[in-house]
């Protein structure tokens, strides 16, 4: 250790930690992406620079799994829907994206006398491409962008084909290209994929329901799951970037996008690994042999050309296609300039088949090196360009910054409500929630009461933290503890509740009990009570009731933009049953509003028609929304208050009512809305 303390564990990691801190730092300086700033440094401190630090096992293994971290939160950030809308586009793009640098490529390798097999492989190497710059689309909140989504459904194709070609080769250079080879490649193939696609979320749901703790448990759960089908990809031929991608979109669904599992998993993956990958891709550089073998320069500036051509041309050409903007034809262009992961095992492969000499792998180096740089560069750039213009399109209530109140009073239930307005809160928003307690009972036990409900508040400030969200807790003391949630409502400007139900009515009948009904009816704001039995994450289908003239309510937009956030950010499908007219209508707004999601239909003539035609069609993991309204407004009805009650004889085990905002009151205290009763 005294011999060689550059060697040691400690001066490695201590190394890398302090260039992870002060590179990026430097780089935002200069106005240049903070991962540039890594990928200069492993160049600089690596074996053929300084030599601090070898490209040891140690960041190789760090490095691997920084590079399927990429992919797999690619994978899991993806919109499943606008993919599945979109999916003729990336598979159509990944094509062009593929094929047009492939015939460059394959020219160029011809052209500078390298055989057929090694120009074939030569070629696939410029179709491939690695989701370098996602991070930075993540972070600039365009990840579900259409030109986003496209690029990433492509990144798959042109990764796969790039590793077929790679396959074929390899095994016509070792006479292996046999009927028993393609027999054994395509049934490897389809039942890792059956595995991956049908096995894991098969597995997740049970693990989530039963298993579950939260925290760690969740993270190195996911982390197996990535890890194990990363493996399984392996086994099955082709790279592990497959394997986790695979594996990103069949946890899709059980990972809610601002959650706290999200949150663990892009911390960890930002902070340690995605660096280490960058890192460990700067030390493969090294520029005495390009100064000592000129040729490696030709093939090096030849590739790079057509690289950046091919690349170009296919997002111009998909551009042009489907009519996107120019910020979303360069964000493709820049998310699929980088090569990296794909492109450097198919040419160390190479190299030790002897399809490549020195040049080439030195050239490829450099190409690796160049694409890094610029593909981050051009999706920052081009990046905030599309987030601005999307930030700039007409105000809508949607984008207005809220403040969520959450009443909490039962500890077994708060995590649930947690959940939810995690769920319902603006990612970009610097509001923090409002968590609330409040304290009834005499003197004798108010302090020991008090404490309870900052234990509670307590564990909600925690909760929240874990996913990077700011709380404000409230504490109130007092009777009546519906007007201390209405004073706190007023004194913090709150634009939403979140509450939650425990199924009891009142003695004296009414919806909720006394203390909801009364903060329902004393405030316009828009509230949600919610009577959740499952986790949020596991709901497949959200269904919503609503009743009629519910679109002529003054909050309905609201509304619908909630219930369109609550569809989108638990991934899940909407059916909409209207009650008493026509479900077009209602259809078509949900439709018109961002982001694009399945939506079905189904109508009930009344009420009761409602019980007896879809009730026995509701599952457990089922969320169902009833678009309810206050008394003496357009679209009350007195069934609407029934209908909690009648819920819980269903299979339905979750649940939410939200009551629309109201008018503004006028001068005589009456709501500004119009009152008629079915």
């Amino acid at each position: 250790m005294i011999q060689e303390p550059t060697a040691h564990p400690v001066f490695i990691f201590a190394l890398a930690m302090v260039i992870f801190l002060i590179a990026p730092l430097v780089m935002s300086r200069l106005r240049v992406p903070g991962i540039i700033g890594i990928l200069v440094a492993g160049m600089v401190i690596g074996p053929n620079g300084f030599g601090l630090l070898e490209r040891n096992e140690t960041i190789v293994i760090l490095g691997t799994v920084g590079l399927l971290y990429i992919i797999f939160v690619a994978g899991l950030e993806i919109d499943l829907d606008g993919f599945k809308k979109y999916r003729r586009r990336s598979v159509v793009f990944g094509l062009m994206s593929f094929f047009i640098p492939f015939v460059f490529g394959l020219c160029a390798g011809l052209l500078l006398g390298y055989p057929v097999g090694s120009s074939i492989l030569l070629a696939s190497l410029l179709g491939s491409h690695t989701l370098l710059g996602y991070p930075a689309a993540s972070r600039l909140g365009i990840a579900k962008n259409r030109a986003v989504t496209t690029s990433v459904g492509g990144t798959i194709l042109t990764d796969t084909l790039a590793m077929l070609v790679l396959a074929v080769v390899a095994g016509s250079v070792q006479g292996e290209l046999t009927l028993m080879f393609w027999g054994q490649l395509i049934v490897s193939l389809a039942t890792f994929s059956v595995l991956v696609i049908f096995g894991v979320p098969f597995l997740s749901k049970r693990f989530f329901r039963r298993i579950s703790g939260g925290g760690s448990l969740d993270y190195v759960f996911v982390m197996s799951v990535m890890f194990i089908c990363a493996f399984l990809a392996v086994l099955a031929g082709v790279e592990p970037i497959i394997g986790a991608f695979l594996a990103g979109l069949a946890l899709n669904r059980m990972i809610l996008e601002n959650g706290a599992l999200m949150n663990r998993i892009k911390f960890v993956g930002n902070a340690l690994f995605i660096p280490f990958f960058l890192l460990s891709v700067g030390m493969l550089m090294d520029f005495r042999v390009l100064i000592e073998n000129p040729s490696s320069l030709v093939l090096a500036g030849a590739v790079v050309a057509f690289v950046n051509a091919g690349k170009w041309l296919a997002a111009a050409a998909a551009a042009r296609l489907y009519s996107y903007s120019a910020s979303e034809r360069e964000v493709m262009f820049g998310l699929t300039i980088p090569q990296a992961a794909a492109t450097l095992a198919a040419t160390l492969v190479g190299y030790d088949l002897g399809l490549f000499d020195v040049a080439v792998v030195n050239g490829v180096i450099l190409m690796i090196l160049v694409t890094c740089i610029t593909g981050p560069l051009v999706t920052e750039h081009f990046g905030r360009k599309l987030a601005y213009a999307e930030e700039n399109e007409p105000v809508r209530a949607d984008q207005v910054p809220e403040r969520i109140l959450i009443p909490m009073a039962n500890p077994y239930t708060m995590d649930h409500l947690l959940e939810l307005a995690i769920i319902l809160r603006n990612p970009l928003s610097t509001e923090p929630l409002y968590p609330m307690t409040v304290v009834e009972g005499g003197k004798e036990n108010r302090e020991q009461n008090i404490a309870r409900a900052e234990k509670m508040l307590g564990h909600a400030v925690v909760y929240a933290a874990a996913a990077d969200v700011p709380v404000h807790p409230l504490t109130r003391a007092g009777g009546n503890a519906a007007k201390r949630i209405s004073y706190a409502m007023t004194d913090n400007r709150i634009s939403m509740v979140v509450a939650g139900w425990d199924g009891e009515q009142s003695r004296h009948g009414g919806m909720f009990g006394n203390v909801l009904d009364d903060v329902i009816d004393t405030t316009d704001r828009q509230v949600l009570v919610s009577k959740l039995s499952h986790p949020l994450n596991l709901t497949k289908r959200i269904v919503v009731v609503i009743p009629k003239g519910f679109d002529h309510m003054s909050g309905s937009d609201e509304a619908f933009r909630t219930l369109k956030k609550l569809a989108s950010r638990t991934s899940a499908t909407l059916l909409v049953i209207s009650v008493g007219e026509g479900a077009e209508k209602y259809t078509g707004i949900l439709d018109s509003i961002k982001p694009s999601i399945s939506v079905e239909s189904g109508e009930a003539a009344d009420w009761s028609d409602l019980r007896e035609q879809f009730y026995d069609t509701f599952d457990e993991t089922d969320l169902l929304v009833i678009l309810s309204a206050r008394r003496g407004t357009v679209s009350w009805h007195y069934q609407l208050e029934r209908l909690p009650v009648y819920i819980q004889k269903t299979r339905i085990v979750s649940f939410i009512v939200l009551f629309p905002e109201e008018a503004a009151v006028d001068d005589r205290g009456t709501k500004a809305t119009i009152v008629s009763r079915d």
